[in-house]
């Protein structure tokens, strides 16, 4: 009798986490038995192509008449990345916050002018560890919006705000998880960053700013999150986060000593809004300078073992050599996407066997021959 009851709490479980599961709640890291009752409730939609490359690649102005700033609703959704955040206030991606992998490769194009390739990259990755590949949506923040019921977990989990992913520690304007909101503007962190941008550049962001800042979350982390983690992927949006600001965030007509104002930065990450009368660099961008960063202060992947100030690098864990690139790839796809869908069938399976194959195809150049199939090869 107990066996009985124990199966009819579960199935009732199970059934009301399938009933309030969102379209674009993520499926990583669910359980064989939660997949089994969400997986039905979803309606399977082949994913769109990434667009391609820009027609027309020169600078443009973005904060235009058809695209005003609007402050998010109570029910939009909004996360730990202040450049897509942007792009939802101003109508470039859907202001609710849901969107698609071709939108937002769209929109980090026409917007940031982001090389394509490098922003398929970016996008898929996210993709596959954060967003619902099932139905082809990702949230750019949590799976919740601000007001209404929480829906039961595990439906709450996933969007870009799920940790230790593309998400991590030592943000620069975001606490760690360790304290529990790991995706607000932190106005005390925007202090920080404010006081460096006085002593190293002049009142701007600049290169020297950004090196020095880095560095410091990375010690903050270090000496007071005992959870500290930085490894792949983490390792690689930490450091290209801070060169954003500069390569993507500064005004396109800036082409000698890029650098953005302390108004501009804190619009971008406070406000997440384009500032007025701003053109997008007039040539595609990826990381550039970001080894530069890294070669200023270095530090190995690695976390904090045992508390804080226990700091041991991880020797399993790719850096930014540029011969480690490659090895990025294969252990994000070994050790991330395959641990979060050990075992995927039917359509979740042949959604992620597109997805990956999209997402090599955004490395193929610089990987060949090195295509994982954690699945095996398609038939």
């Amino acid at each position: 009798m107990v066996s009985f009851v124990n199966f009819v709490s579960l199935a009732l479980i199970l059934a009301s986490t399938a009933s309030a599961f969102p379209a674009y709640g993520s499926l990583a890291g669910l359980t064989r038995e939660e997949l089994d009752a969400v997986l039905p409730s979803l309606d399977f939609k082949l994913p769109a192509p990434p667009p391609p490359p820009l027609n027309y690649t020169g600078i443009k102005l973005i904060n235009d008449a058809a695209h005003p700033w609007k402050a998010p609703g109570p029910d939009d959704i909004r996360g730990p990345c202040p450049g897509l955040n942007t792009l939802a206030n101003h109508g470039y991606l859907p202001r609710s916050g849901i969107v698609s992998p071709a939108e937002i490769i769209s929109g980090l194009q026409e917007c940031y002018n982001m090389e394509n390739k490098f922003a398929s990259f970016i996008t898929y990755a996210a993709h596959l560890v954060d967003g619902n590949i099932v139905t082809d949506l990702l949230s750019i923040g949590p799976t919740t919006p601000k007001t209404g019921p929480t829906p039961p977990a595990p439906a709450t989990a996933g969007g870009l705000n799920s940790h230790q992913l593309f998400e991590g520690d030592a943000s620069m304007t975001r606490a760690d998880a360790f304290w529990g909101d790991n995706h607000s503007f932190n106005q005390t962190l925007f202090d920080e960053l404010s006081s460096f941008m006085d002593k190293y550049g002049n009142g701007r962001y600049t290169w020297d700013v950004a090196k020095e800042f880095r560095y410091q979350r990375i010690l903050d982390s270090m000496t007071a999150n005992p959870t500290f983690s930085f490894i792949m992927p983490r390792y690689f949006t930490a450091y290209a986060e801070a060169t954003f600001p500069i390569n993507l965030f500064v005004d396109g007509r800036m082409t000698v000593n890029r650098s953005l104002s302390k108004e501009d930065t804190l619009g971008f990450f406070k406000a997440n809004q384009f500032p007025d009368d701003w053109y997008r660099v007039g040539v595609p961008m990826t990381t550039e300078n970001m080894t530069d960063l890294v070669n200023a202060h270095p530090v190995r992947p690695g976390a904090n073992t045992n508390g804080v100030n226990t700091y041991e690098p991880d020797p399993t864990s790719a850096d930014l050599s540029p011969d480690q690139f490659c090895l990025i790839y294969v252990n994000f796809i070994n050790d991330n996407v395959k641990s979060l869908y050990p075992n995927p069938t039917g359509n979740l399976l042949k959604a992620l066997n597109i997805n990956l194959q999209r997402f090599y195809d955004s490395i193929a150049d610089q990987c060949p021959g090195q295509q994982q199939f954690p699945y095996g090869k398609p038939q």
